[in-house]
């Protein structure tokens, strides 16, 4: 029986596994932060409390961005934890692919970020960047735990 993992960023293995508690942590505190402006807004009587209505846009830009950009945490969120869940069930870990992980996370935050402060379009393009940098990170992640099998 092999020993459990320790859950540290000095240990290689296990720094994907870090980097997507990371990530789950972040799509946690995206939709805190939407409860919490929700909550607001129905106790100071503003919006009733079904005034939150699925898929529609409602509330400040600001607010809307940030429902984006829980559903898009959510999307990429499965996508990265088959990656690494699926790359530790098989047993490969890597440092190119635990420094992968890291920079998902790191992208993930500032997409986040840029999707929240504006729409203007130079913002925009600064998200897109980010999400391409994910996108591409776990291709990298996808490609690196194939080659480690073979």
């Amino acid at each position: 029986m092999r020993p459990a993992m320790h859950l540290s960023l000095a240990n290689i293995a296990a720094r994907p596994i870090v980097a997507l508690f990371a990530f789950a942590a972040w799509t946690m505190l995206i939709v805190i932060s939407i409860a919490v402006v929700r909550a607001v807004q129905v106790l100071t009587k503003r919006v009733p409390a079904n005034g939150f209505t699925s898929g529609v846009p409602h509330g400040t830009d600001a607010y809307w961005r940030l429902n984006r950009a829980h559903a898009n945490a959510l999307e990429n969120l499965l996508v990265f934890a088959v990656l690494v869940l699926g790359g530790a069930a098989l047993g490969v870990s890597t440092p190119r692919i635990a420094q992968l992980s890291e920079i998902v996370v790191v992208a993930r935050v500032a997409q986040t970020f840029f999707h929240v402060v504006s729409g203007k379009s130079w913002v925009v393009n600064l998200r897109f960047t980010a999400f391409v940098a994910q996108l591409v990170c776990f291709s990298l992640i996808l490609v690196s735990t194939l080659r480690e099998l073979t």
